[in-house]
């Protein structure tokens, strides 16, 4: 399988939301991947307004936070444009704090997932199992000019590839420059085109467009266009076996 995610889409189905808990924000969908229980891959942005607080909760898949806008805190870590976060299934985290200019992110899942379950009333639904998460810095996006001068593909690690194959890394390569990426995690992987263009058959994406391979996808190759690529590599770990069932 493999999917897009488009900026197309996005501002297509751009619309406001709020919580029964009272949070309010705008949520975009990128890339939806169907409702199939195994695999749906999924990538929506989320706006959150200045001073918003998305209190803490769960989720019952494995997911990435991309934050693509805006500066805030995430539990007790800073986030700012070109954060990581991953959180493994069943793994509490928050709250998420947005910043005075406000803060957007994209929720990264292989598996569709409807909503949240927030901590303080769902308890119950929290099952036994290994808990977590793992929190990579922040990388700004690069410049047309940065990316022009460069003259060898260059590949920078925000969470180290894990005995699982957990992983986030960014390359940046010159103007018509292609690497072969890695074979797909178990859950899957991931592109984002940060900046510049990256080539998928006779089309282009940018903008933080997106491209999803499942684990059954052979490696492949990520070429720039003609103005370099900067783009975001994310490898899905498989679910835990305790939450499999």
């Amino acid at each position: 399988m493999i999917l897009i995610g488009s900026s197309e889409r996005a501002r297509a189905t751009r619309h406001a939301r709020t919580l029964p808990n009272g949070f309010s924000f705008h949520r975009s969908e990128w890339m939806e991947g169907g409702d199939d229980a195994s695999l749906s891959p999924t990538v929506f942005l989320v706006e959150q307004p200045a001073g918003a607080v998305l209190a803490p909760h769960f989720h019952m898949q494995n997911q990435y936070q991309v934050v693509v806008a805006g500066h805030g805190r995430l539990g007790a870590h800073e986030v700012a444009a070109g954060s990581v976060h991953y959180a493994g299934a069943f793994t509490g985290y928050g709250p998420i704090v947005a910043g005075p200019e406000g803060l957007s992110y994209f929720t990264v899942r292989a598996v569709r997932e409807s909503g949240a379950n927030f901590i303080e009333t769902s308890r119950d639904k929290m099952v036994r199992g290994p808990k977590r998460h793992v929190q990579g810095p922040p990388l700004a996006t690069a410049s047309d000019g940065e990316l022009l001068a460069l003259t060898v593909p260059r590949c920078e690690h925000l969470i180290p590839a894990q005995a699982d194959q957990l992983g986030a890394c960014v390359w940046s390569l010159p103007p018509g420059a292609s690497i072969e990426a890695p074979p797909p995690a178990p859950g899957g992987q991931f592109h984002f085109a940060m900046a510049g263009t990256l080539r998928h058959g006779p089309a282009w994406l940018g903008g933080w467009e997106s491209r999803y391979l499942s684990a059954l996808e052979p490696a492949c190759r990520l070429e720039a266009g003609p103005r370099g690529l900067q783009v975001l590599v994310l490898q899905m770990p498989a679910k835990a076996a305790e939450y499999r069932a």
